[in-house]
């Protein structure tokens, strides 16, 4: 069983719980995620890493109830616990693996977007402790719902814009970033966390300034294993899946638009088999031991 030590509400329908799970805590880097599940009959729930404890062996994971399982998450407390806490899983970020002296030449933007704020803090906060500034757009519908604020501000510079104009700068995070470059903030690496149509505004608008740009796919995952196919993308000419081959991925090859139509289809239970009919072989990802590849 994994422990619940924290539990909190922290904007709107935004939750955060800080678990007891020293065995992924040790292992973990930013980019990654796990996968919790409740009790035995509950469905298994893959969440990005928000933050991590080596010495203290906790995870921090922030999540929006959307399903059933999500919901009843909101109804734990400190001292509840988890099933089963499985990581960490996924590829973890490339500015963790790449060689430090060539990531410290980067000057390096991050659009978090809603929930999707909680990745993004990880790995602003990993490049403050390896001594490399950053830059980070928090963006949220209003006031109410920006997250993580304080926390992120204490690793990076914090440009907070709401839809309402309610706090911060007013406006979309894509006029945030166009702002930025306007002010004169010079750029060459950005990457972006949040919704998908969030995500695919931003790679259209830092592609008009040649800025290449990392986007995290894991709001399409569903199983975590490859073996449900739910997170099939294209990138490029290539097909790839969130789970095995991500979450990250290069955001100006990736095919937004039919990301977005397939997970529509995906929610039933007649467009998953339409799915699975015209993507034949490639429909499942597959991590070479679950079977999801055969």
């Amino acid at each position: 069983m994994y422990r619940i030590l924290e539990a909190r509400n922290l904007a709107g329908n935004i939750y955060e719980m800080v678990v007891e799970a020293p065995f992924v805590s040790r292992r973990c880097l930013p980019g990654q995620f796990i996968i919790a599940k409740l009790d035995e009959e509950a469905e298994r729930i893959p969440l990005t890493i928000c933050d991590y404890d080596r010495e203290k062996g906790t995870i921090t994971i922030v999540f929006q109830p959307v399903g059933v399982s999500t919901h009843k998450y909101v109804s734990l407390h400190e001292g509840d616990s988890f099933e089963d806490f499985v990581g960490p899983l996924g590829v973890p970020s490339d500015l963790c693996t790449e060689p430090l002296e060539e990531v410290k030449k980067k000057k390096i933007l991050f659009v978090a977007g809603g929930v999707g704020t909680a990745p993004v803090y990880p790995q602003a906060k990993w490049l403050h402790e390896h001594g490399i500034e950053c830059d980070v757009i928090i963006g949220a519908k209003s006031k109410d719902f920006v997250i993580l604020e304080d926390e992120m501000s204490k690793v990076a510079n914090v440009f907070v814009t709401t839809d309402d104009g309610s706090y911060g700068r007013s406006g979309m995070v894509t006029k945030c970033i166009e702002d930025l470059i306007a002010e004169g903030h010079e750029y060459d690496h950005c990457v972006a966390i949040g919704p998908m149509i969030m995500m695919k505004f931003c790679c259209l608008t830092t592609k008009k300034y040649g800025i290449p740009t990392i986007v995290s796919m894991n709001p399409i995952m569903v199983d975590g294993t490859g073996m449900c196919g739910a997170c099939r993308l294209i990138v490029g000419d290539e097909i790839k899946f969130a789970c095995v081959d991500g979450p990250e991925f290069d955001g100006h090859k990736v095919d937004f638009d039919a990301a977005m139509k397939r997970a529509t289809l995906y929610k039933t239970d007649e467009g998953r088999a339409m799915l699975k009919y015209q993507e034949g072989e490639t429909h499942h990802g597959g991590c070479g031991q679950c079977g999801g590849d055969k």
